[in-house]
């Protein structure tokens, strides 16, 4: 977590960041909460942030196995999932809004940019993989509009691993800041935008936005989905393309560099699918 957009911008342009300032970016340098969300009318949700800040555990292994090609972890947080795939010479690119959680992405190892997803993206359309987890799914309070973004940042029947809330039927879509600790005089962040998910709703709203459920599982008690990007290609040229894919990021590893700033990639080569400056 996480890479939220701002309470009155649309998708697509970019606007206030809260997850940049503090008390999430204080957070992420001492690895310590208490953090929450907290909904208007005081609701507390708790956020994991000892749990981000650590190495990548045997539930996050247990998805990062599943990852196909190259990789993009949306909304990357401190970075333990990209630096985990990067130590195992598997290419990804971690995008987050807050400066602090790109530096940590960068000192263990990982590529990053400071970016939301609404804005353009280096290799939009090429990647294999791209992740939603530690609530991610929540990003801008707009499910589907988010489903319908990760589809364009895919290769065509891309894969797209989801975190929900296990399986119970939640569809919420609140406005939420970010507080420090569980005081309601305490230390908080501008409102944003949110969505919290059960699976049952994700896979509704997956459908509206074209995708279809490959897999299903819970480990660790948290909740997973797998979903793959549907646009009629035929599926052994689609697996040929993907093979191929994969060959060429073995044998040409990527020479981009992360940057921890706002600025603007150019666009990205076909044979360099994670960022460039």
């Amino acid at each position: 977590m996480s890479t939220a957009h701002g309470t009155t911008t649309p998708p697509g342009v970019p606007g206030p960041r809260p997850w940049s300032a503090d008390p999430y970016s204080d957070a992420l340098v001492t690895g310590r909460g208490p953090l929450f969300l907290r909904r208007t009318d005081g609701w507390l949700l708790p956020l994991e942030v000892e749990r981000w800040c650590a190495r990548a555990d045997a539930v996050d292994l247990t998805v990062l196995a599943r990852c196909e090609g190259t990789v993009l972890d949306v909304g990357c947080g401190p970075g333990r999932l990209v630096a985990e795939l990067a130590a195992r010479g598997r290419p990804a690119l971690g995008i987050d809004v807050s400066e602090a959680a790109v530096a940590h992405t960068v000192r263990l190892g990982g590529q990053a940019l400071r970016r939301s997803v609404f804005e353009p993206l280096p290799g939009e359309g090429r990647w294999d993989t791209a992740l939603l987890l530690d609530g991610n799914v929540g990003i801008g309070g707009d499910p589907t509009a988010l489903l319908h973004r990760m589809g364009q940042l895919l290769t065509p029947r891309g894969l797209l691993i989801v975190e929900t809330l296990a399986d119970v039927d939640v569809d919420e879509r609140v406005s939420v800041h970010i507080v420090r600790v569980a005081d309601p005089r305490g230390t908080a962040g501008p409102a944003f935008p949110w969505a919290r998910l059960g699976t049952p709703a994700l896979l509704r709203h997956a459908a509206r936005a074209g995708w279809h459920r490959e897999g299903q599982w819970s480990a660790g008690g948290r909740s997973f989905v797998a979903l793959r990007n549907r646009d009629g290609r035929d599926d052994r040229a689609d697996r040929d393309d993907r093979n191929s894919r994969r060959t060429s990021s073995a044998a040409e590893p990527p020479k981009s560099t992360a940057v921890i700033n706002s600025q603007r990639a150019r666009k990205p080569s076909p044979e360099s699918p994670v960022a460039n400056r």
